[in-house]
């Protein structure tokens, strides 16, 4: 399989080619056409699997990378539920140290999923759009 791209820039993922059209498939709806091998060209640097993968959204993409571990996927699960919280009240919550906790938080905040929050006049955190369409898009499979 390898990526193509046709004369509007659309990506496609090569199936079948013979010699006057190729059988491709729209990466992210899983729709298949045949596509005249004039209309196409490769897709260099573009990697299949990277394209069926935009089959899933963005957010939820983003949040399926940031996620580690199980408990990073409960604290956003948490956040979307009964968030913003306090720091203080995600320490005395969860079964996790303090820097195992912030450090979780910090990466999910360099992934864009997390920000700070004030809380009842203390620090916390919150789910960014970005985090909530995520936990959102996971919740709905």
């Amino acid at each position: 399989m390898r990526t193509v791209r046709d004369d509007d820039g659309h990506r496609y993922l090569l199936l079948k080619q013979s010699s006057d059209s190729s059988l491709v498939r729209d990466p992210e709806t899983g729709d298949e056409r045949h596509v005249p091998n004039d209309d196409l060209e490769p897709a260099d640097g573009e990697a299949p699997l990277d394209a069926l993968a935009s089959a899933v959204p963005e957010p939820a993409r983003r949040v399926v990378t940031a996620c580690h571990d199980d408990w990073h996927l409960g604290l956003l699960v948490d956040l979307s539920e009964r968030g913003p919280l306090a720091a203080r009240e995600m320490l005395g919550a969860y079964d996790t140290c303090e820097s195992d906790l912030l450090g979780g938080v910090t990466e999910l905040r360099a992934a864009g999923l997390v920000e700070e929050a004030t809380v009842n006049g203390e620090r916390g955190y919150r789910l960014t759009e970005t985090g909530k369409d995520g936990i959102d898009a996971l919740r709905q499979n």
